[in-house]
């Protein structure tokens, strides 16, 4: 049994192109798919590189912000070559990122020194609370096409963009 040319992975006699990574296969000459043969089909097309290439510079934005998630997608976005050089979206990565950073600020410090402190008195769920409010504000500016900068995370976001 042969094996692709490209990769090693066993392919059968007749087949023009790898099952596992679409390389072309040699075919010996005079085969009915033998290069230079009308019936030799075309290689299939290969997966574009970009991820985000399907994405909209609205939808990114949108996405920086969704709680739990955002942090992530921020990232991805910042080091995309395709957003490199939109502010707008980079500045909701940024801030995006920065909310998260909040998030987790409550989570790893403010809740376990409150429990501490005062542990009738829930600071952190009205924490989250805001957060989170603020996260579906900004979705929904972001998915207005507007960069409305919110205090103190805004500010670290355009001096990142700037930066950067």
């Amino acid at each position: 049994m042969p094996f692709c040319s490209q990769c090693g992975n066993a392919v059968r006699p007749v087949d023009l192109f790898c099952g596992r990574c679409g390389a072309p296969q040699p075919v010996p000459s005079g085969a009915p798919g033998a290069p230079g043969s009308p019936n030799r089909p075309a290689a299939p097309p290969r997966p574009p590189n970009d991820l985000l290439i399907g994405i909209s510079p609205r939808t990114a934005s949108v996405l920086c912000y969704v709680p739990g998630l955002g942090w992530l997608f921020a990232i991805v976005v910042l080091a995309a070559d395709r957003f490199r050089h939109n502010r707008p979206v980079r500045f909701h990565a940024f801030q995006g990122l920065y909310l998260f950073v909040a998030w987790l600020m409550d989570d790893w410090a403010l809740r376990p020194m409150m429990q501490v402190m005062v542990p009738h008195v829930s600071v952190h769920g009205l924490v989250q609370l805001v957060l989170l409010i603020m996260s579906i504000f900004m979705m929904v500016k972001a998915s207005h096409d507007e960069t409305y900068s919110l205090p103190i995370f805004g500010e670290l976001a355009q001096r990142s963009v700037v930066e950067h």
